[in-house]
């Protein structure tokens, strides 16, 4: 849920002003939902997939549901565009005490889970470059978090530039991936294989694929601040995730050609033991430095993110204020930087448990984050009941057909996420649960407060 990862912080008062132009949102579009993802998760979907047949094709299926959910989401972001994203869509349409639970899931799993994720897309590819033995991937996880916490802390930021400069790197990464593939790998495996996944798995193969496309529904917010945006977006979001898809099914052909569906599920670090089969321990080294640097770009952003989302239940509710402090000297909220960074050294902790610690992390936040999709689709249908006169500006087409494929997809996804994974999907579930219990002793009565200048 590369996605996952990179979800806005909370929205200002006033209103954004139409300033991007279309070909500034895609380039956004692109760069949101393009992650670290697609250098880890092929491995996870050549495990669980019956074929390559049904592997590539999966990247197409989930290219396509991730549109029809952008264009679920758009009209969302166009009607109620200062509400908030998916917490004030759940509140309108169900209540404070669903929201509430939802602000829980963010704090303690959605965007926990995200975090170690990307830190143990960090640590498997940092054993590439310099092994520290078995418990590798954990210990470079775990630094990965105590140092972007430590540096947020610290109130260090990377500019808009510097960002930009990163997210071409990992472009320049999955394109170096498909031309070591299909131009220059000199001996091909053989297509048409069998995997070693069963045919029952589908569902897991798309729990995994629709993680690597996650950014779709974040990318929706920014729809206030285009021009023109009702005749754009759609387009805009169309087309991006058509161009993804196909870089996609480009990069794991590439995987496949080099390594077969048996070399991609035993691997930890497909790109970089692709690279190495193609052009030796020069290329792995270097394919690793990209993927790295690509992850940790990732694991920043979401981190700074999460801390708001964190800061801003605390800030939503007096119960837990201590954590909705904002402080005005480095301009971030820096006690809600602490909870999250302990919350993911203490999963780093659990992940280490598993035989694949990145797994474990995509397990412990899959089934509660399809949870919460399956009702913020759901909150489409309600809202337009409840508020038939309100404009408008972007309608999903073919509704309610397109939403109601859109919770149908989110249905099968919860479902598979709890009946192929593992441990890590009963913990998140555990952990969602505790926040249930929560409920019976705090009211989730919001306190009036003044929105701090960042």
């Amino acid at each position: 849920m590369d996605s996952i990862a990179k979800t806005p912080p909370p929205l200002r008062s006033s209103l954004p002003k139409p300033t991007l132009g279309a070909r500034e949102a895609f380039a956004i579009t692109i760069g949101i939902v393009i992650g670290a993802g697609i250098f880890r998760t092929p491995s996870l979907v050549a495990g669980a997939a019956a074929s390559d047949v049904i592997m590539l094709l999966a990247w197409v299926v989930g290219g396509a549901l991730s549109i029809v959910g952008a264009l679920c989401y758009a009209e969302l972001a166009t009607t109620y565009p200062q509400a908030g994203g998916d917490y004030a869509y759940l509140r309108r349409a169900y209540g404070a005490r669903p929201a509430f639970l939802y602000a829980w899931a963010r704090l303690t799993v959605i965007q926990t889970g995200s975090i170690v994720l990307l830190a143990y897309v960090v640590g498997d590819y940092m054993q590439q470059i310099l092994d520290l033995g078995a418990w590798s991937s954990t210990i470079y996880a775990a630094l990965t978090v105590l140092l972007l916490t430590a540096c947020n802390w610290l109130g260090i930021r990377q500019g808009t530039t510097v960002q930009n400069v990163l997210t071409a790197l990992e472009l320049l990464g999955l394109g170096l991936v498909i031309a070591a593939g299909l131009l220059f790998a000199p001996d091909a495996v053989p297509l048409a294989s069998v995997g070693t996944g069963e045919g029952g798995a589908l569902g897991l193969v798309l729990v995994f694929v629709l993680l690597t496309y996650g950014g779709w529904n974040e990318a929706v917010y920014m729809t206030a601040e285009v021009r023109d945006a009702k005749r754009w977006m759609p387009r805009i979001l169309t087309l991006s995730l058509i161009i993804i898809a196909a870089l996609y099914v480009l990069a794991n052909l590439a995987y496949l050609r080099v390594l077969g569906m048996d070399g991609m599920a035993a691997s930890d670090a497909v790109a970089a033991d692709m690279m190495r089969a193609v052009f030796g321990e020069r290329g792995a080294a270097l394919m690793s430095v990209i993927v790295v640097v690509a992850a940790l770009t990732s694991a920043n952003a979401t981190m700074i993110t999460g801390a708001r989302s964190v800061y801003a239940v605390g800030r939503d509710f007096r119960h837990i204020g201590l954590i909705g402090r904002w402080d005005e000297t480095h301009g971030s909220p820096r006690t809600a930087m602490l909870v999250q960074g302990v919350l993911s050294l203490l999963l780093v902790a659990v992940a280490a448990s598993a035989l694949d610690g990145f797994r474990m992390a995509v397990e412990y936040t899959a089934p509660v984050f399809w949870l919460f999709f399956l009702l913020v689709g759901a909150s489409l249908i309600v809202l337009r009941r409840r508020d038939p006169a309100l404009p408008r500006p972007f309608r999903v087409p073919l509704y309610p057909f397109l939403p109601l494929l859109f919770c149908a997809t989110c249905a099968y996804l919860l479902y598979s996420s709890l009946a192929y994974t593992g441990i890590g999907a009963l913990v998140g579930v555990g952990v969602l649960a505790a926040g249930g219990v929560l409920l019976l002793f705090i009211a989730p009565q919001p306190h009036p407060h003044k929105e701090p200048t960042p």
